[in-house]
């Protein structure tokens, strides 16, 4: 039987769940969110960094991604611009962008990865 690993388990939730070769990760959101969708933005990004490599993967092996954004009219562009630069030409994902109401109004972003985990 192949083991699941759960990384930063409450009885709510595993951040990320590993399971036959593919991580699962739960919603990341900013730390601090009170600043703009660019610094939101960079501040998952740098998370995402971190939690790909507790499972000894990266961004490069991510296979598909959700983006939740509060408001798209205004932050789609740069959002964009953010997430263009993190990856490597030819590496994106794939990937679905949705328009969301938060619970914290101070939210931009929220964005959730399924990534493959080196054997």
């Amino acid at each position: 039987m192949t083991k699941i690993t759960r990384i930063e388990s409450n009885p709510k939730l595993s951040r990320v769940v590993v399971y036959n070769g593919i991580a699962w990760f739960s919603g990341i959101v900013a730390a601090d969110w009170k600043q703009d969708i660019v610094s939101q933005t960079k501040q998952v990004m740098t998370r995402l960094d971190e939690l790909l490599a507790t499972v000894q993967s990266n961004r490069s092996m991510i296979l598909s991604a959700q983006i939740w954004m509060k408001d798209m009219a205004a932050d789609f562009d740069l959002m964009n611009d953010v997430w263009s630069a993190w990856f490597a030409p030819g590496e994106a994902p794939a990937r679905a962008t949705s328009q969301v109401t938060f619970d914290e109004p101070d939210i931009r972003i929220e964005v959730i990865v399924t990534a493959a985990v080196p054997s």
